[in-house]
């Protein structure tokens, strides 16, 4: 049976509208009684709703309903049809319609303000908001103003409390609906939403501030003389929430009102195509402030004394206990008080004037005085809250303590509280604040009291933003009590967490993911404390050193079991990990320097070994020296040497044996110019900290020692515990890395015993480091080839490599040449050691330096056909095929720019056939698989070999770019790059697949190519089949749509270089893509587009209606132009179009007017060389800032 028709839409069979009015309103309770029931009763019920709100004029029915239903959600379904109704058929009611609902929904709600259903009065005043937005541009002042008298007649309490407190959450709703990322959707042009925002911005938001404010002043003088009513005190809250609301706003900061009276809402490129924000997150870490910038407007609404004063006063009487009852401090009165005071505490930018920030420093001095009873005295306060306190008010104070020290700068931040009533520095309560946090911190048991940690951060992050603005060429010298500050604030976290350490040495380790959460969280605040241990190094750096030194001595008394060293072992982890933090940065790719105030510092003697980061390097050195000792390594646990080998891995790249031999990079010569470091000081009688570094560790100095010792350490760590695979994985990926980047190292490397039988072992797969995972091998093979670096010649280069290399070519050419090698490879220790072998094989490879690339590429040659045969035996394990793959793409990508055209033949052909191969074994292999399991397991194999595939054809495809090689001899001609990758393509492209395409990696891998094919080799894509054009052309459609900037960015550098390819070749009277380019029969008989007018409709669209990144106009308009010269009648008729669809003759002319000035103005011509594609760029940003706002819609 069908659903029967609803009772209201039966007029038939009524008397009267009154009749038809209560069959509504019973329908509509009937059906959200309905919700409560079973799924059948549900279906039904979902559907009658659904029906009501769709139903033509029931704008009638549903005032019938808020004014006589007893049932809530009755009336509040009512409201929301009203709305959408409204908003559907606005076109269709009179202005006085328009007007009646706006003051029905106010006068509604006003004459119901003590009704208790809160969410059906929100609902209605969010109705009245959303059809005040709707007709607000065409709403004349008069109007504007007669409704925002009733509405500020209520706020201000004329009416009672109760409608004051309606007034305010109606502006509540008014600034949500306004702000653009709440608005509502309206079907209505962009613009219109933008022109509706910058309105009431620049004409209402500032009164509805003082509103607010006036209200909040009456009601709690009510409140607080007790001659008001119990919701004086709701009001007060929901004002203040309104005034932090308003501040919240997304001020656009460039509005202007025209000569005409109308608003010009500032346009520029960075927010044509997304919304601009007022209100911008500080760039450092953490999120605990903001930046809330209103402009100039505002100095005299937010800053004028007795504004910010009362507001001060005000949560000062309610910290009496003026109002809010035993649990003021969580009170929604004295929370919207503290978040309206941070917000005040965040103001920066035009409000204030150039006074040289004679006003911002009063404002924030003002703001501080009422901030600092939160949070001071500091040992009292954490002490309250330990006891029971609510810890609320102490984190927004830290909240404002992190807003203002972003906004100033240390001396001026220190200076805050100087004239308060208890005297105290700024920087000392933060120090103070910090230390008392540290403390509770360490000393807290119970898991769910995580206050102290979000404390923690949020002081943290305040001594960042002092110690490291955002713009560096800000930063200012700490004052000398910051300084002393600072060195307490450390010494407080060093105490703290070497207790700490020393009582978790006998908890057990748990791999789980919060563990990798703890340990994450510990490194950035290590991160944060190292800049504060750096602020006072004389004090802080020596503290380290000596705590070090100290449990050194205490080890060997360890030794036989006499004491439990397990304590003493996690305090030294412990502070191994925070002295890497401190003596250097992580460097990221870069070679970090000494940190500046490091090196800044003098030993303070003729003797360089008492500069404190010799003395703290030192202590690490003597601890890792003791880890050689046979009898004190016993007590040594591989998480100690994992912090160890840490340390080193970070300290190398910046300490040992500097390049540039003590002088920093901005140096100029003197008349020491050429003279050793040890020999400047004896001249002058002085070290400066950098020149005491270079003495103590440098090549001419302490460094060689140190080399060996750390080599030594090295391989101890790598055998002495077979199977702690993280202490290993540190080696060889952190490590020995460092050790062996920079060639003077490497000199001295290749030179020392440890290092040649450390090689010795590797080379001869002795069976300790045979026994490590094959990602470690790896690692180790390219820290061993790279060393190569440091051989004195080309040749002795090679052949360290050929020595170091050659027994594996040989294992591994042995084991194909088996004549059981089909059933003895499927062993599990086979496939263990030929993954190994491979994963040796490309470390190496990753290796490859212009000096040892001859040998690396013999080597690699030597392999080729056993490599083959791998990968035809392997078939079918999935993981050694994968480690085949990615040897030959590092292989390749290390040899391609070296490689003649002989060599160059070699290793194209060897490529063609490993693809072949893959091909033959691959084709089909997902299709096949029914379960799901199976098939995501194929998915996700498959992707990572299409992945490798294409990393190969990539490295193939820069052979031409890269190519300085010829044959002098003429005797082997030059393969055709091109048609090898073209031909790589036509093999893997039926293996790939949409769903695989879903794979972000894989899925930029693939554009990237594609990209970087069809601009340098645009000719060969008009030489493809239909059927693989027809897949070029599927993969660049799916790249337009994606959601990733990268792989739409190469989608449209792929159509600008196949679009100015074909009109440069029609041009020249050839035919470019040829038949590709033109229209086709399609299956139906209708004609089907050629690419290029298929992707001109495409990239239009994109272009005028979709969301996308600024970053996206410059590729696109470098496609669009070449797409609309190759198509210029089918770009008039996609013109043309448009114009007829816009209805709004105003907005038809200007549209009409940009299609004109797009192609005509700033001197466009038909032509697409450099010049003439930049300035149909400018065209095209003006064109997409004038047409988008009212072409889209919301």
């Amino acid at each position: 049976m069908g659903m029967e028709q609803p009772a209201w839409q039966q007029q038939g069979m009524l008397g009267s509208d009154m009749e038809r009015l209560m069959v509504t309103m019973q329908a509509v309770e009937q059906a959200c009684s309905g919700l409560q029931q079973v799924p059948n009763n549900r279906a039904a019920a979902e559907a009658t709703l659904l029906a009501f709100r769709r139903s033509s004029h029931p704008v009638q029915a549903c005032q019938y309903i808020l004014e006589h239903s007893h049932l809530a959600t009755a009336r509040f379904q009512a409201a929301a049809t009203m709305q959408e109704a409204a908003v559907r058929e606005w076109t269709l009611l009179s202005a006085e319609d328009k007007n009646s609902l706006r003051t029905y929904c106010l006068h509604y709600v006003m004459a119901r303000a003590e009704a208790g259903e809160a969410f059906v009065q929100s609902k209605v005043l969010a109705v009245a908001a959303v059809l005040l937005k709707r007709g607000w541009l065409d709403s004349v002042a008069t109007e504007k103003e007669s409704f925002f008298n009733e509405v500020r007649v209520a706020v201000l309490g004329t009416h009672g409390p109760a409608a004051q407190r309606s007034g305010i959450a109606l502006l509540e709703s008014l600034v949500s609906e306004f702000s653009p990322s709440t608005a509502s959707a309206m079907g209505l042009p962009a613009e219109f939403h933008e022109h509706c925002r910058a309105s009431l911005e620049l004409d209402y938001l500032q009164q509805f501030y003082s509103w607010a404010q006036d209200a909040a002043v009456s009601s709690a003088e009510r409140a607080f003389q007790g001659v008001g009513t119990p919701l004086d005190v709701n009001v007060c809250s929901a004002a203040l929430h309104l005034m932090s609301q308003i501040l919240n706003w997304e001020f656009q900061g460039t509005l202007v009102r025209g000569p005409n009276g109308s608003i010009v809402v500032g346009k520029n490129r960075s927010n044509a195509f997304t919304s601009s924000m007022g209100r911008e997150s500080i760039k450092r870490p953490g999120e605990h402030a903001s930046v809330v910038q209103p402009g100039p407007a505002w100095l005299d609404i937010l800053l004028p004394p007795n504004r910010v004063g009362w507001v001060l006063e005000l949560y000062a009487r309610i910290r009496q206990g003026g109002l809010g009852g035993s649990g003021w401090i969580d009170s929604p009165l004295a929370v919207s008080a503290r978040q309206l005071i941070v917000q005040l505490c965040s103001l920066s930018g035009s409000i204030f004037p150039v006074d040289g920030n004679t006003t911002q420093e009063l404002h924030l001095q003002r703001l501080m005085s009422g901030i600092s009873p939160w949070l001071d005295p500091p040992e009292h306060i954490v002490r309250a809250i330990k006891s029971g306190t609510s810890e609320s008010e102490f984190l927004d104070g830290c909240r404002a303590l992190v807003a203002v020290a972003s906004l100033t700068s240390p001396s001026a931040f220190d200076q805050l509280l100087r004239s308060g009533p208890r005297p105290v520095g700024t920087l000392n309560l933060l120090a103070s604040l910090t230390c008392e946090i540290i403390k509770a911190s360490g000393a807290q048991n119970n898991e769910e009291e995580t206050w102290t940690s979000e404390a923690l951060d949020i002081l943290l992050d305040s001594w960042t933003v002092l110690l490291q603005p955002v713009d560096l060429s800000k930063r200012i010298p700490f004052p000398p009590n910051g300084i002393d500050a600072a060195a307490a604030v450390f010494h407080a976290y060093v105490e703290t967490h070497v207790k700490a350490a020393a009582a978790s040495a006998h908890e057990e380790g748990d791999d789980t993911e919060q563990l990798r959460a703890a340990i994450a969280a510990r490194d950035e605040h290590l991160s944060a404390i190292a800049l504060v241990a750096r602020a006072a190094p004389s004090a802080t750096v020596p503290l380290l050193a000596m705590l070090i030194s100290e449990r050194c001595t205490w080890l060997p008394q360890c030794t036989g079991g006499r004491v439990d060293p397990t304590s003493v072992l996690e305090e030294l982890h412990w502070l191994l990990l925070m002295s890497g933090h401190v003596l250097a940065d992580s460097g990221d790719g870069e070679t970090p320097l000494v940190p500046e105030s490091l090196s800044a510092l003098s030993p303070g003697t003729a003797d360089p070994v008492n500069h404190p980061a010799v003395l703290l390097s030192q202590a690490s050195i003597d601890l890792a020296r003791q880890s050689l000792e046979t009898s004190i390594r016993e007590v040594f646990s591989p998480r100690l040497m994992e912090a160890v080998v840490w340390f080193f891995g970070r300290w190398v790249d910046t300490y040992l044996m500097p390049a540039d031999a003590g002088r920093g990079p901005n140096s100029t010569p003197s008349s020491n110019e050429g003279e050793l470091p040890g020999q400047i000081a004896s001249n002058t009688g002085q070290f400066d900290g950098r020149n005491s570094l270079v003495v103590a560790f440098g090549e001419e100095g302490g460094g060689k020692a140190v080399l060996e010792t750390l080599v030594r350490v090295a391989v101890t760590a790598l055998t002495a515990w077979p199977g702690e695979r993280t202490l290993q994985e540190i080696v060889c990926f952190q490590f020995l890395p460092a050790l062996v980047r920079r060639r003077n190292i490497c000199a001295h490397l290749v030179t020392m015993e440890a290092w040649q039988e450390l090689a010795h072992a590797f080379a001869y797969q002795q069976p300790t480091l045979s026994a490590l995972a094959a990602p470690i091998q790896r690692a180790l093979s390219e820290a061993l080839c790279k060393s190569a670096a440091g051989m004195s010649s080309g040749d002795a280069t090679n052949q360290y490599v050929k020595d170091l290399l050659g027994p594996i070519t040989g294992t591994i050419t042995g084991l194909s040449k088996r004549e059981d090698f089909q059933t003895f490879a499927q062993q599990p220790d086979v496939i263990l050691q030929v993954s190994c072998l491979i994963e040796r094989l490309r470390g190496a490879a990753r290796a490859t330096l212009p000096r040892s690339q001859k040998a690396i590429f013999e080597v690699g040659a030597a392999v080729m056909e056993p490599l083959l045969i791998l990968l035809q035996t392997y078939k079918h394990q999935s993981s050694v095929v994968y480690l085949l793959l990615k040897y030959v793409v590092d292989w390749v990508d290390g040899q391609v720019a070296f490689l003649e055209a002989k060599e160059t033949a070699i290793l194209f052909h060897f490529c063609v056939r490993l693809l072949e191969i893959y091909s033959a074994h691959n084709i089909g292999k997902v299709s096949v698989s029914k379960s799901m399991n199976l098939l995501s397991e194929s998915q996700t194999e498959k992707y990572k070999d299409l992945r490798v595939l294409l990393q190969l054809l990539t490295n193939l495809s820069s052979k031409d770019l890269i190519d300085f090689a010829c044959d002098l001899n003429g005797e082997v001609e030059n393969p055709d790059v091109a048609q090898v990758v073209y031909l790589g393509l036509h093999i893997i492209t039926p293996l790939m697949s949409v769903d695989l395409l879903k794979y972000p990696k894989l899925c930029r891998q693939y554009f990237t190519l594609l990209a970087h094919m069809l601009e340098v080799y645009p000719e060969k894509v008009a030489k493809l089949s239909s059927e693989g054009f027809g897949r070029i052309v599927g993969t660049l459609d799916f790249g337009l749509r994606h959601q990733d900037v990268e792989v739409v960015n190469m989608s449209l550098t792929a159509l600008n270089a196949v679009a100015f390819y074909h009109y440069h070749a029609v041009c020249r009277g050839q035919e470019g893509l040829g038949a590709h380019a033109l229209s086709t029969p399609g299956p139906d008989g209708a004609a089907k587009e050629g690419v290029l007018a298929h992707f001109l409709r495409s990239v239009m669209q994109f272009l005028l209606f979709e969301d996308y990144s600024n970053e996206l106009v410059e590729p696109a308009a470098d496609a669009l132009l070449p797409l609309i010269l190759c198509n210029t009648g089918l770009y008039q008729k996609l013109a043309q179009e448009l114009l007829e669809g816009q209805k709004n003759a105003i907005l038809q002319s200007r549209l009409a007017t940009a299609f004109h000035v797009l192609l005509n103005s700033n001197n466009v011509s038909s032509s697409l060389d450099r010049n003439n594609r930049r300035r149909f760029r400018e065209n095209l940003y003006l064109f997409l800032s004038d047409v988008r706002g009212f072409l889209r819609t919301r």
